[in-house]
């Protein structure tokens, strides 16, 4: 498979300009403020949480859904922590704890393939590959044991799941929280160019 999504991190030039430098194919996107939210925000978010210890996890759940990137920048944390008279480590590990919280930027959208043995043995590991390579991660980028890449334009997040429960319908993927499956190249491919257009179903 051989396709780049039109939110792809790596963009690929197209000739040149007048002034001799290089065009970038495409519209470039305007990414989302990647900076801790403001001070402000969190105070109103940690007031409606009276119970300093106790809502540690219910107020980083609404932090982190009031970032436009969906994450927890390492300021943030200390913010919360100062601000909730709680220590830091205490926020810390409220935070990697739970697989739903994210201290990276995330994309606008996100792509999760799953790597269950019955979605592996119909070609779950092809798709992740390919759909990897047309963001542009290479090898290098695979290093250690992640398993989320996001594209340097914040377009996009991919994402593995180690099982979605729909083996039957193998090899399985997810593009934004809807669950598609008998998933293949052509489809796959589809499907993501569809999400940038606002299209996707």
């Amino acid at each position: 498979m051989n396709w780049t999504p039109a939110f792809a991190g790596v963009t690929k030039s197209q000739g040149l300009s007048k002034d001799g430098k290089e065009r970038e194919k495409g519209p470039k996107m305007l990414a989302p403020d990647n900076t801790p939210l403001p001070n402000e925000i969190i105070d109103d978010i940690i007031a409606r949480h009276p119970d300093k210890t106790g809502d540690v996890l219910s107020v980083l759940e609404e932090i982190q859904q009031a970032h436009p990137l969906k994450y927890l920048p390492r300021e943030t944390l200390d913010y919360v922590a100062c601000r909730m008279g709680v220590s830091r480590s205490q926020v810390l590990s409220v935070a990697t704890f739970y697989s739903f919280f994210n201290l990276a930027p995330q994309g606008r959208h996100t792509v999760t393939v799953c790597r269950g043995t019955a979605c592996h043995t119909r070609g779950s590991k092809q798709l992740l590959d390919a759909l990897k390579a047309s963001a542009g991660f290479h090898e290098d980028d695979e290093a250690g044991s992640a398993t989320s890449f996001t594209t340097p334009d914040f377009g996009m997040t991919i994402r593995t799941v180690a099982c979605f429960g729909q083996c039957a319908l193998a090899p399985v993927a997810a593009i934004d929280h809807e669950i598609y499956g008998h998933v293949s190249d052509f489809k796959l491919k589809k499907l993501v160019s569809a999400i940038d257009k606002g299209t996707a179903s």
